[in-house]
């Protein structure tokens, strides 16, 4: 997704030589601000600053095509998306401080699950469901990060109390830019615009606690994390423009690993792993992104 307001899709079946699928898919009139793939890989969702969620059908990747119509709701820009484990519900994070749930049992026919849940103060940046798809986390602008009950995603509500995330330095707001689930579902990491890696202990979704010290390292906002699939590395990007490594064996007392990945020219935004662990994607404001060979921690390509 980009601020041109296209989505390009690339087949990279060799990551050496990743290839353009088809056109660029073109509908959204401002920034694409946010990408999510459904679980089977079928269908896209990308969010607009034009204030719409808007659904591909990639069943042929080589002629992907809209797929219902635009998911209207918000009332400012769509920041990000995130499908539930299952595929069945989308949600959506907006300036308008708001998250929308969205059913997509029948993805042509999606429709709004319900009103908007409000609590957030500021704008939404991230949602991210955890690994059973009964709770979403959401972060935004106003420095916390809420949790969602969705056992029954046609009656969600809050769940426990925020976390409320204060910045290091008195300049910071505590923005939290980015949240992600561990694989297990037992660990939070939160990336904040006081230049930390934040992580919590989930074990118990109705007591979220910090996990050790904020992880140091990154010298401007840290806009993106990441977990591994084997739940053993975090990985963070932010304006610094490096790509940074997190061992989390031992969650208590996490240390970075290796040394930052350098190549980008100018911040990045987001931060996306294939499911084998193998490789990483990273999207800067240089207008590139960059695949990481994980194994061996060197671009594949520049």
């Amino acid at each position: 997704g980009s601020r041109d307001g296209t989505v390009r899709l690339w087949d990279y079946t060799d990551p050496v030589h990743p290839v353009s699928l088809g056109q660029p898919l073109q509908g959204h009139t401002g920034d694409v601000a946010g990408l999510a793939f459904s679980p089977d890989g079928h269908t896209l969702a990308s969010a607009g600053h034009d204030a719409t969620v808007r659904l591909w059908n990639l069943t042929d990747r080589a002629h992907p095509a809209p797929l219902g119509q635009p998911l209207k709701g918000h009332t400012d820009a769509v920041n990000s998306v995130a499908f539930s484990p299952d595929g069945h519900t989308l949600a959506s994070g907006s300036d308008d401080h708001t998250v929308q749930l969205w059913d997509l049992t029948y993805p042509a026919q999606a429709r709004a699950l319900g009103p908007p849940l409000a609590g957030h103060s500021a704008p939404v940046r991230s949602v991210v469901f955890n690994h059973d798809g009964h709770i979403l986390a959401s972060s935004g602008d106003d420095a916390t990060i809420r949790f969602w009950d969705l056992t029954d995603p046609g009656h969600p509500g809050p769940l426990g109390d925020p976390l409320e995330v204060v910045g290091t330095e008195a300049m910071d707001l505590g923005a939290v830019y980015s949240v992600a689930f561990s694989p297990d579902g037992h660990t939070l990491a939160s990336a904040q615009d006081d230049a930390t890696v934040r992580l919590w202990d989930f074990t118990d979704p109705m007591h979220p606690n910090p996990l050790g010290q904020p992880l140091t390292g990154h010298t401007g906002i840290v806009y993106s994390v990441a977990f591994t699939p084997d739940g053993q590395t975090l990985v963070s990007g932010g304006d610094d423009a490096t790509v940074r490594f997190w061992d989390l064996a031992d969650r208590t007392n996490p240390h970075p690993l290796g040394e930052p990945l350098s190549g980008h020219t100018g911040t990045i935004y987001s931060l996306a792993i294939s499911p084998h662990g193998h490789t990483l994607a990273s999207a800067g404001n240089d207008a590139t992104v960059r695949l990481w060979n994980l194994d061996t921690a060197i671009p594949l390509r520049g």
